[in-house]
């Protein structure tokens, strides 16, 4: 497969992008990522340059807005600036509109974890929710072969410029065009769903196109859920303890504003304590989350998990039939 090494011919570029590629997959290895093999293989192949030809960062001059990276800017310093930070590990902001982020590519430690929590098999049929940069729907082409692998997402600008990058790369899973919260029902039924956008609840669509015994991973409430498909109607389990911040779904409802005013510094300020606020947000009062919090020995993410019913969804701390549970909203 072709590898455009961007950078490469630039006298101001300090690595390839084989060698940055390496280098990544190195870092993610040594903090104890990718130990499937196959999933090493596909970090390793799939040129991640090749799907941000630009992003953007944050000015560090302490000015407001985002400052565009880009692989054909004339100065070589400024392409080896991109190349480096297409293959840190690091999220990518790959596209704004109107001052807000709408899409990008995930850490790649990240991705590495959530791919190999999937727990794929040969054979097995994968829907992506929300396309990104398509670099996700490359490694997942990578390991399962293009015929199995179906992204979608809502924005046909999103889309066409998926498509465009996983053809640069050599991948043509189907990019669909369409509403994430539907599902792809025309593809179905899937043996694993993966979510690269944050939720607030679980569309009912999912559970109607996994095959029981499937999985659904998706981020929710700043944690990352997997939840084991038993039929159409019922799927249940835990957060995994990895933080995870993603893009809402678009077209979704907006999550629960967040009131901390009256707690302490110290409570706003802690990233597991943030997550339980999300997940109850509007069914737990602030203050009432925190005392919560405390008294049950300020539980991580792994305590809490999710059941989803035809009646409805709810989260719940330790078990799904112990004292405490919440309704999820939206």
């Amino acid at each position: 497969m072709a590898d455009r090494r961007a950078g490469e011919d630039d006298p101001g570029a300090d690595v390839s992008a084989e060698r940055a590629r390496a280098a990544l997959v190195r870092r993610i290895v040594a903090n104890g990522g990718l130990t499937d093999p196959a999933w090493r293989a596909a970090f390793e192949e799939v040129p991640r340059h090749l799907f941000v030809p630009y992003y953007y960062v944050s000015y560090v001059s302490g000015e407001s807005g985002f400052e565009r990276l880009w692989r054909d800017a004339p100065d070589p310093r400024a392409r080896a600036r991109w190349l480096s930070g297409a293959y840190g590990d690091t999220p990518l902001a790959t596209r704004v509109r109107d001052g807000g982020l709408i899409s990008s590519s995930s850490q790649p430690s990240l991705m590495a974890g959530m791919l190999e929590t999937l727990g794929v098999h040969d054979g097995d049929e994968v829907l992506e929710i929300g396309a990104g940069s398509g670099y996700n729907a490359a490694l997942l082409s990578h390991r399962l072969g293009d015929e199995r692998v179906t992204t979608v997402d809502l924005d046909p600008e999103i889309t066409e410029s998926a498509r465009n990058h996983l053809a640069a790369a050599g991948y043509h899973p189907a990019v669909v065009t369409g509403d994430g919260a539907r599902g792809c029902s025309s593809r179905a039924p899937f043996d694993r769903i993966l979510a690269t956008c944050a939720l607030t609840s679980v569309p009912p669509a999912w559970l109607t196109q996994c095959r029981p015994g499937g999985l659904i991973l998706s981020p929710l409430a700043t944690g990352l859920i997997a939840l084991r498909v038993s039929d159409a109607e019922h799927a249940e389990g835990r957060f995994l303890p990895t933080p995870a911040y993603f893009v809402p779904l678009r077209g979704g409802p907006d999550p629960a504003p967040l009131d901390t005013g009256d707690l302490p510094q110290g409570a706003v300020r802690h990233e597991q304590f943030n997550f339980m606020l999300t997940l109850t947000a509007g069914r737990l009062d602030p203050r009432e989350a925190y005392d919560l919090w405390q008294r049950e020995r300020r539980p991580g993410r792994e305590r809490f998990g999710i059941t989803v019913e035809g009646s409805g969804q709810w989260a719940w701390l330790d078990a799904p039939d112990g004292p405490y549970s919440w309704p999820l909203t939206g």
